[in-house]
């Protein structure tokens, strides 16, 4: 067998190996994002929005909230196949909630959702249509506040939770640094998890009074996983001691019967 027939023997499995990677990784386009892809303003524009929302980084695709059959361009948009188009404004709520239930409790609780239907914010008006935009109190601005009302009780509420994010992401970065080291945290995650659910539970409040409070409870139950975190901060600070110690000892020995040795061999 020659050079080149024993490098293409070695080098076709390996870029079939590949490609069968590459493949897997990256699933062939829907026809929703081909076709609407093609066309010009409004009826493509989604598209791009859509490629930079918290949704495509999650995997959310067009037929996941409009349905219908993203393989098939024929049927794709018929009533058969479950395609369901853009709700009316009056139904976003409901429509964005299949997947949010909890959010959409929460909004029609709010004076915004009782508002709904009479000039009252739907998620897209704060969160995007295509382009839906991660929850973050970053949403919580003049620009966008201050297209319905003034924003003096938004930045209230925003400063008012603005702290709270920061005690939350604070703990969230200690516990990974814990996992790396092999620090079982599942227990504490689990709270936080919880935490910060109530904590979210909060973003579509517009009771300063209620935000203040709330914050409060929440910062102290923030306090608590504080408080065990620290003792795993103790925890992990005693075995370094410990170690050093040991290494120290060791050290010790290895050369006191260096000397030893040394000793009687002179």
């Amino acid at each position: 067998m020659t050079r080149t027939r024993k490098t293409l023997f070695i080098l076709i499995p390996l870029l079939l190996l590949a490609f069968s990677a590459w493949s897997a990784e990256a699933p062939p386009e829907s026809v929703c994002l081909q076709c609407h892809g093609s066309l010009p303003d409004r009826l493509g524009a989604p598209v791009n929005l859509w490629k930079k929302s918290v949704h495509a980084q999650n995997g959310i695709s067009c037929n996941s909230c409009h349905g219908g059959d993203p393989t098939d361009a024929p049927t794709a948009m018929t009533p058969a196949k479950g395609f369901l188009g853009a709700p009316k404004e009056t139904a976003i709520p409901a429509f964005c909630g299949r997947c949010h239930p909890g959010v959409l409790k929460d909004y029609l609780s709010s004076a915004h959702g009782r508002a709904l239907g009479n000039g009252g914010p739907t998620c897209v008006t704060c969160h995007g249509n295509h382009e839906v935009l991660k929850a973050s109190l970053a949403l919580i601005n003049e620009k966008s506040c201050s297209r319905c009302h003034s924003f003096e009780r938004a930045r209230i509420i925003r400063d008012a939770m603005q702290q709270t994010e920061a005690h939350i992401q604070g703990i969230e970065g200690r516990l990974s640094r814990y996992q790396s080291i092999g620090v079982d945290t599942e227990r504490l995650g689990k709270e936080l998890f919880s935490v910060r659910n109530s904590f979210h539970s909060l973003f579509h409040e517009v009771n300063t009074a209620l935000v203040k409070s709330e914050s409060g409870r929440i910062n102290a139950e923030l306090s608590k996983l504080d408080g065990e975190l620290q003792l795993i901060d103790d925890e992990q600070g005693r075995r370094r001691v410990v170690g050093g110690i040991a290494v120290a000892l060791l050290l010790a020995l290895a050369l006191f019967a260096y000397l030893l040795r040394k000793t009687f061999r002179d």
